[in-house]
């Protein structure tokens, strides 16, 4: 060890994989394992080492931790929520050797309603006073749109109680489930309140029926873009600005769009060419570069779908309709990565089963 090392002590190396991390974590591991059972200092001794080990491997990786049984430590990585982390965390989870002492979890594991009680910003919530019942919509007979009955519900606390109702979900259906099968969700008094309630504690069943319909409907549905139709579609904004689109008219016409349920929107903004919003001949050759190339790693023979793309106001859209989430997340981090430094890519994952978000490109 170096004179410096000695004084200000040799830093670990960078984490830059899977294996990185977990060859990491088994140097520490009986320290934690320690800290965790006796609880001693967790803040201090575990939590503030593991974050940003965490962040290094992936940004927004979050965790729980606390004694499975008398001999084993869980440690359950979440994505709070954010469907863009979850494939970071599954692959995380799934490279993870076995460790005596230990078990490793990906995502909030479901729970026995019967255990639930959820105590949050002053409410309760439990198998008691919660119910449900579905919204049905004759125009989209997949949606699973939900009213949620909170027998304590209070106007003007409407955004504590929302969120206390998703945290009790994430602990009842389990995390995956709560944030994959539920399309809308609304939470509601029981003043006025018409409709039969049915018990919080039928939820599960029935979204593993709605899921398992669905499944059964749009099984193996795929769509080949080869032949597909395009339209131009040139507007101004707001601000006088030009909008330019080009959209498969073909896909808009589509009557299975729910078997693509997961909307995915890559933005790439690029400096201002003087050019009325719109690239100049170099930026637009390379925009088209990165458009192909996700082609090229998301192909409709997979389940993704590319809608089309717009430009406006100094940024391109891509649009794409995918059957899953986590490839389209795992690709756009990765051109995030590659074209660091040349544009500032961002992108969204939202599930919109009928394509709502693009209703103003269908014929009319």
């Amino acid at each position: 060890m170096s004179f410096l090392d000695k004084i200000l002590g040799k830093n670990d190396a960078p984490i830059q994989s899977n294996n990185d991390f977990w060859n990491w974590f088994l140097k520490q591991e009986k320290e934690f394992f320690k800290i965790v059972k006796n609880r001693g200092n967790i803040h201090q001794g575990f939590f503030e080492k593991l974050a940003p080990k965490l962040d290094e491997i992936h940004f927004g990786i979050y965790f729980l931790t606390g004694m499975f049984d008398d001999n084993t430590v869980e440690l359950i990585l979440t994505p709070d929520g954010a469907i863009r982390n979850i494939y970071a965390i599954e692959e995380l989870v799934n490279a993870a050797p076995q460790i005596d002492g230990w078990k490793i979890t990906a995502l909030k594991p479901s729970s026995d309603v019967q255990n639930i009680g959820i105590d949050y910003e002053n409410f309760k919530f439990d198998k008691d006073n919660l119910k449900f019942y579905p919204n049905v919509h004759e125009d989209y007979p997949d949606e699973i749109d939900l009213i949620i009955v909170y027998d304590d519900f209070v106007e003007e606390k409407r955004a504590a109680v929302t969120n206390g109702v998703y945290i009790f979900l994430d602990n009842y259906l389990g995390e995956l489930h709560s944030v994959t099968l539920i399309d809308n969700m609304k939470v509601v008094g029981p003043d006025a309140i018409s409709e039969e309630l049915i018990p919080i504690e039928k939820l599960k069943d029935y979204l593993i029926w709605r899921e398992k319909e669905f499944v059964e409907k749009y099984e193996g549905t795929r769509h080949n873009t080869e032949n597909d139709g395009y339209a131009n579609f040139e507007g101004k904004g707001q601000d006088g600005s030009v909008v330019l689109a080009l959209i498969n008219t073909t896909l808009m016409e589509w009557d299975k769009k729910a078997s693509h349920p997961w909307i995915f929107i890559v933005g790439i903004p690029f400096e201002d060419c003087e050019n009325g919003g719109l690239p100049d001949e170099r930026t637009y050759k390379l925009l088209d570069e990165i458009e192909e190339e996700m082609i090229q790693i998301l192909p409709d023979s997979d389940g993704f779908l590319n809608i089309g793309r717009e430009t406006a106001n100094n940024k391109r859209e891509i649009f794409f309709a995918c059957k899953d989430f986590r490839k389209p997340t795992k690709v756009a981090d990765a051109l995030i990565k590659k074209y660091n430094g040349v544009f500032e890519i961002s992108y969204e994952i939202y599930k919109d089963k009928y394509w709502q978000s693009f209703r103003h490109f269908e014929p009319r």
